[in-house]
C-alpha cells in the first residue's frame, strides 16, 4: 500500500532532472534556483522514497546508476504530465509574441515536431521563426531582435548554466571515393564562421591533409545539392545526415570533436518565451535519448 510518505514531490523530480542534465549538483541548483546542498538534500529524500540510489558521484562528474537510467523516462514523463496539465487549464494566461532564431538544419531537422506541439498547447502564442547563420542570429539575439534562439557553438569549459547539448559529427558524401586521400580535399561548407567548416579543417590539418572550399553555401538545401553532385564532402550531425549520401565517421576521413547545441533565452523575454524555451528544451533532451 503506497502511504503519503511515499509520493513523490514534483520538486525532487525538477531536481533529478536537473542533475541527470548536468551532471552536477551545482549547475543543477543553477537551473532549479535552489544551492548545491539543498539540490543533494532533495536527491537523497527522492532516493528514500524510491528505496534506490540515482547517482553515482566522483571528483570529476555525476552519472546516473542503473536505477537512475530506469526512473529518466518517468521522471520526464512526471514533468511534461505537469506542464501538459498547466498549459491545458493556463493557456488563456498566455499570450504574446515569440521571436525565435535559429540555423536552417536545425528548423528542418530538430523543429517542426516541437513547434507544433507547442502552438497546440499555447494557441494564444505567436510565433515567429527566424533562420540564419549563427553568427547572424548572436548578433541580432544580443540586438534584443530575437527572444529564444537555438545556436551552434564551440564546447565551452567551466559551469555553463545555459541548456547545452552535444552533437556528434560526420563526413557526408556522394560515394566512398571522396573520403579517399587526395591531393586537396573539396569541401562543401557555410560561410566563415561556422562551427562545422572549423571542424572539417582542423580535422584534415591535423592529418596532414590539404583542404579547399569547393562550394560555399549559407542554405543547407544548397549544399546538399553540391554534396549529391559530388563537388565535394561536407561535415554534419549524424542525426541530419541523409540516407542518400554515403558517410564516414572517422573511417577513412579524420575524426571530428563534437560541437554543442546551446539554447539561449533573454531574462527579460517574458513568460511566452520562457514556455517556449522549456518546451524546446524538453524536445531536444526526448531527441537526444532517441539518438542514444
Amino acid at each position: 500500500m503506497i502511504t503519503l510518505a511515499d509520493r513523490i514531490d514534483l520538486d525532487l523530480v525538477s531536481a533529478f532532472l536537473a542533475v541527470a542534465r548536468t551532471g552536477s549538483f551545482t549547475r543543477a541548483g543553477e537551473e532549479v534556483l535552489r544551492t548545491q546542498s539543498a539540490v543533494s538534500l532533495q536527491i537523497r529524500r527522492l532516493e528514500r522514497v524510491l528505496g534506490v540510489r540515482l547517482f553515482r558521484r566522483n571528483a570529476r562528474a555525476v552519472t546516473l546508476t542503473p536505477a537512475g537510467e530506469r526512473f529518466l523516462p518517468f521522471a520526464e514523463r512526471l514533468a511534461s504530465l505537469h506542464d501538459e496539465t498547466l498549459a491545458a487549464f493556463r493557456t488563456g494566461d498566455v499570450t504574446g509574441f515569440v521571436r525565435l532564431g535559429t540555423p536552417e538544419d536545425f528548423a528542418t531537422a530538430y523543429l517542426p515536431r516541437a513547434l507544433a506541439r507547442f502552438a497546440k498547447a499555447y494557441p494564444g502564442v505567436q510565433l515567429e521563426v527566424t533562420c540564419d547563420l549563427t553568427l547572424n542570429l548572436m548578433d541580432m539575439y544580443r540586438g534584443g531582435k530575437l527572444d529564444v534562439v537555438l545556436v551552434k557553438r564551440e564546447p565551452a569549459s567551466g559551469a555553463d548554466p545555459q541548456r547545452v547539448w552535444a552533437e556528434r559529427l560526420v563526413w557526408v558524401g556522394a560515394g566512398p571515393e571522396l573520403f579517399e586521400p587526395g591531393e586537396v580535399t573539396g569541401l562543401v561548407v557555410s560561410p566563415e564562421p561556422c562551427v562545422y567548416r572549423k571542424r572539417a579543417v582542423e580535422a584534415l590539418a591535423r592529418a596532414g591533409r590539404r583542404a579547399r572550399p569547393a562550394y560555399v553555401c549559407g542554405s543547407l538545401a544548397g549544399c546538399l545539392a553540391a554534396v549529391r553532385a559530388g563537388l565535394g564532402v561536407a561535415v554534419l550531425p549524424e542525426g541530419m545526415a541523409p540516407d542518400d549520401l554515403c558517410i564516414d565517421a572517422g573511417e577513412r576521413m579524420p575524426a571530428l570533436t563534437d560541437a554543442e547545441i546551446v539554447l539561449l533565452n533573454l531574462p527579460d523575454a517574458g513568460l511566452p518565451a520562457r514556455r517556449l524555451a522549456d518546451h524546446l528544451a524538453r524536445e531536444l533532451e526526448q531527441v537526444a535519448r532517441e539518438r542514444a
